[in-house]
């Protein structure tokens, strides 16, 4: 009975956000991930350092220099305002780009894990063979990363969906705009209505093991191979 009188908006607008997230993260992350994983630069723990940055810092903190870069009273905000209208602060653009800068590392990662396990004499015999780097990328290096994509893809997901902090600090309350579940759980307790509480919690605890499942057992499928020989 609980269920039919579930306000399913923030669960909706939850996945909604994760997927645009994931989709965007495995867009960018991608070349990315490529460039860290081969890369001899000198520089190159700058980069490295800098998309992890978000597993180390809290949510507030990320999402208040957020909030102060998307201001429309300074800065980056204050030019998108006036030159293209266009507003980010409690908005789910702003929100989506929020969790695109939270979420980078839990897909860069695994790409870039995946990418530098594989012996860099495929990457060569793929040039030799005069073939183009974007050719060896989709031809030659993705298909030997499967189990590493669909990590990076299933843990950005599933991270996206567990946002707090930083979705609080840029999105705020809006129902139907930014109001995503953890956020409704937050206001449900506020209000003590703890019975809705549970079940936004039960349903986003259930998603995320079912999440976490797949990942493992994928895992799982990927090294049975490996340990029969």
């Amino acid at each position: 009975m609980i269920f039919l009188n579930l306000d399913w908006g923030p669960l909706l607008l939850t996945f909604k956000l994760a997927a645009i997230t994931t989709l965007i993260l495995f867009l960018l992350g991608l070349p990315l991930a490529y460039s860290l994983a081969f890369s001899r630069s000198r520089f190159k723990p700058l980069f490295e350092a800098s998309v992890s940055m978000p597993l180390v810092l809290p949510p507030s903190v990320l999402g208040f220099y957020l909030l102060l870069a998307f201001s429309p009273q300074q800065g980056l905000g204050l030019w998108l305002a006036q030159t293209l209208d266009i507003r980010l602060v409690f908005s789910f653009a702003g929100l989506v780009i929020a969790s695109v800068i939270f979420s980078l590392p839990f897909m860069v990662h695994p790409l870039q894990s995946g990418l530098q396990n594989i012996p860099y004499s495929l990457v060569e015999a793929s040039r030799t063979l005069g073939k183009s780097d974007l050719h060896t990328l989709f031809r030659v290096l993705l298909p030997n990363i499967k189990s590493s994509v669909l990590a990076g893809i299933v843990m950005t997901f599933a991270h996206t969906i567990g946002e707090f902090g930083v979705v609080l600090m840029i999105g705020g309350n809006i129902p139907g705009v930014t109001k995503v579940a953890s956020i409704a759980i937050y206001d449900e307790v506020e209000s003590l209505n703890y019975a809705a509480a549970h079940t936004y919690a039960l349903l986003l605890s259930l998603i995320s093991f079912a999440v976490l499942l797949l990942v493992y057992t994928n895992n799982r499928r990927a090294a049975l191979p490996l340990t029969r020989n």
